[in-house]
């Protein structure tokens, strides 16, 4: 025995509707997907790459600025493991951007729950890192879970039962 609904104009107009919106956000969600892929800098010009090891990169993607002095001067443009299972990233920077070869990588984030990027602080060393070249100093993105348990095991700690004084 086979049942079959029957919907209503208004009912089969709904979802109709329906479809089409869900058509719709897929579509840009795949578009911006999609174009987010595509790693291209705002400005034209030439740069060079130069590679960041870090043991976890927590939020931070491919595309995601690369900042000196909270300058924008380059992008992530490749993230992979190493054999040691680190995560080494590969930085796109301006050729007129030279960095100096102490110099560290951190990824830091705009904000309590901002974007993530990397910071670069510049060292004072006279030579620079050539191309290709890879960061000796690097800092790894803060979990703000890790964070907040840690504050609250400080916080815990430092807490004296009610009847003792």
């Amino acid at each position: 025995m086979l049942i079959r609904e029957v919907y209503t104009k208004e009912e089969t107009r709904y979802l109709r509707i329906a479809f089409m919106v869900s058509l719709a956000v897929m579509l840009i969600v795949g578009l911006w997907i999609a174009n987010k892929s595509r790693i291209s800098h705002a400005e034209a010009g030439s740069y060079y790459a130069l590679d960041a090891r870090f043991n976890r990169t927590d939020g931070l993607l491919v595309g995601d600025l690369v900042r000196v002095a909270g300058v924008n001067v380059g992008k992530v443009v490749s993230a992979k493991l190493d054999d040691n299972f680190k995560a080494v990233l590969t930085l796109e920077i301006k050729d007129s951007v030279k960095i100096p070869d102490d110099s560290s990588a951190s990824i830091v984030s705009s904000g309590l729950m901002g974007a993530k990027y990397i910071e670069i602080e510049p060292g004072g060393s006279e030579d620079m890192l050539e191309p290709g070249a890879e960061f000796s100093y690097t800092q790894d993105a803060m979990v703000l879970e890790e964070l907040l348990d840690r504050i609250v095991s400080i916080g815990k700690a430092n807490r004296k039962p009610c009847n003792e004084k």
